[in-house]
């Protein structure tokens, strides 16, 4: 279960002690977290977890074939990346295990990621396991990383170890583990702004491309192959 502590002046919002899939509840749980930390007395926010994972992603069943996720689903889901992605003060993921799918793109939603160097991969596994990026997701990678790193990390499903993750840009460090969280706190203090309102503000105007995508609703695949099949006929 997600909770909250406050150190010095950084929030850190623990994920959980699980895997810390992305279900409705858990989402639930961290936005009313996200509340308090708005509400309170922190300048900055580090997000990490307990166990063996930041987060292993999506809430979903495996299955055979390519899954389809729900349109409301996937609108709260964006809702939480949009939010962490313009958060008026300094974000740091502590990625403190492995951070498959949706959990890499809880991360790149934060300002900056620290990850623990000798355990954990952090891995987009969207083709091999058959659920396609929305716009929203995949405009949040690319608004994070080139091209070429994009291409690299969202079309492989290559799994990334700490120091890995540094050279390929999806994270800013990796450190032992016993350092990450005062690594992390470091960062965030490191980049306090004198006015949060107008961070949030830069925020949206430099990821605007992604803040669009992510309140766009989802179409399911399914919708958009009967369009191109009607097109066609």
């Amino acid at each position: 279960m997600p909770s909250m502590r406050l150190v010095g002046n950084t929030a850190i919002l623990d994920l959980g002690q699980s895997e810390n899939r992305q279900s409705i509840t858990w989402m639930q749980q961290v936005n009313e977290l996200l509340d308090q930390v708005l509400a309170g007395p922190a300048s900055a926010l580090v997000t990490t977890g307990s166990g063996k994972f930041y987060s292993n992603g999506l809430d979903v069943l495996e299955a055979d074939g390519p899954v389809e996720l729900g349109p409301e689903y996937v609108r709260l889901l964006q809702e939480l990346y949009r939010r962490l992605l313009v958060l008026p003060m300094p974000t740091v993921a502590a990625v403190n295990g492995h951070a498959f799918g949706g959990g890499a793109l809880l991360a790149m939603a934060h300002d900056y990621r620290v990850m623990r160097a000798e355990r954990g991969f952090f891995c987009f596994p969207e083709v091999n396991i058959g659920i396609a990026f929305t716009p929203g997701m995949a405009a949040l990678v690319q608004a994070k990383l080139t091209a070429a790193q994009a291409r690299d990390a969202m079309l492989t499903a290559q799994r990334f170890g700490g120091e890995q993750a540094v050279e390929a840009g999806l994270v800013d460090d990796a450190v032992p583990s016993e350092q990450l969280l005062e690594r992390a706190v470091e960062l965030a203090s490191a980049n306090l702004p004198q006015h949060p309102r107008t961070l949030g503000t830069v925020k949206e105007i430099m990821y605007a491309n992604a803040v669009t995508a992510l309140a766009l609703p989802h179409r399911p695949g399914g919708v958009l192959g009967k369009e191109r099949a009607e097109h066609r006929a």
